[in-house]
């Protein structure tokens, strides 16, 4: 793979702003730092074209004995089940659960498979967490 250096001019405190949170978190350099942020704009913008394909995360906390939602997700992972990759379901007591829902497809379906999980009566957070298929990024 071809490297190219390029230049970047920006104001002092910035810098130092920036190489305080790169130091904190562990980068080795600036140039590691700013290929993730690229490759994060990327992935933002897979995204926001709605038609491409993308992955994620969907992980929602939910009350099971709240009347039907148990069935109501189950529903809804049937309606999608071309997107819908694989789930974990966690018992987190003995009155709450955590399911996580990995799916696959065009951006507006999964943006559209999250909001209608979020939503369901009985779901207490929710949560889309949107990243890529890798194809595209180097």
């Amino acid at each position: 793979m071809k490297i190219t250096r390029f230049g970047v001019s920006v104001p002092d405190e910035l810098l130092e702003k920036f190489d305080r949170i790169i130091e904190e978190k562990g980068y080795v350099n600036r140039s590691e730092a700013i290929r993730d942020l690229m490759r994060d704009f990327i992935v933002r913008h897979e995204w926001e074209e709605g038609d491409r394909e993308v992955a994620g995360t969907i992980t929602i906390v939910y009350n099971h004995d709240e009347a039907d939602v148990v069935k109501e997700l189950l529903e809804l992972q049937h309606d999608y089940v071309d997107e819908i990759v694989s789930s974990l379901h966690v018992h987190m007591d003995e009155h709450n659960c955590l399911e996580v829902v990995v799916v696959k497809g065009k951006a507006g379906r999964i943006k559209e498979i999250a909001e209608r999980l979020i939503s369901l009566k009985g779901v207490k957070h929710g949560k889309l967490v949107m990243t890529t298929t890798g194809r595209e990024l180097v």
